[in-house]
């Protein structure tokens, strides 16, 4: 499954990792269930899936707090990325 993912074009342009890396790698994780590779693999996987889900009620049922459900998925999606890059970096 691996050869048929799009390569980090940061990483292979510039040298290091994008906030990006990881993801593809982790939704295959997750769709064999490797629910603990998955997370170690890009940690903000299981916000950014609960937000895609969210976002998916939202069109199509739209619910009284989807929009703050979202909002806080968002945020939280996007301080997991920014931290786990940090993170990353650092060791």
């Amino acid at each position: 499954m691996e050869e048929y993912m799009l390569p980090c074009l940061n990483k292979k342009y510039f040298g290091f990792e994008c906030m990006g890396c990881g993801v593809q790698r982790s939704l295959v994780a997750l769709f064999k269930g490797h629910f603990t590779e998955a997370f170690s693999l890009y940690p903000a996987i299981f916000p950014l899936v609960f937000l895609g889900i969210a976002i998916g009620i939202n069109i199509f049922f739209g619910l009284k707090y989807t929009n703050r459900i979202i909002s806080f998925l968002a945020i939280l999606s996007v301080t997991t990325i920014i931290v786990s890059y940090i993170l990353k970096l650092t060791t």
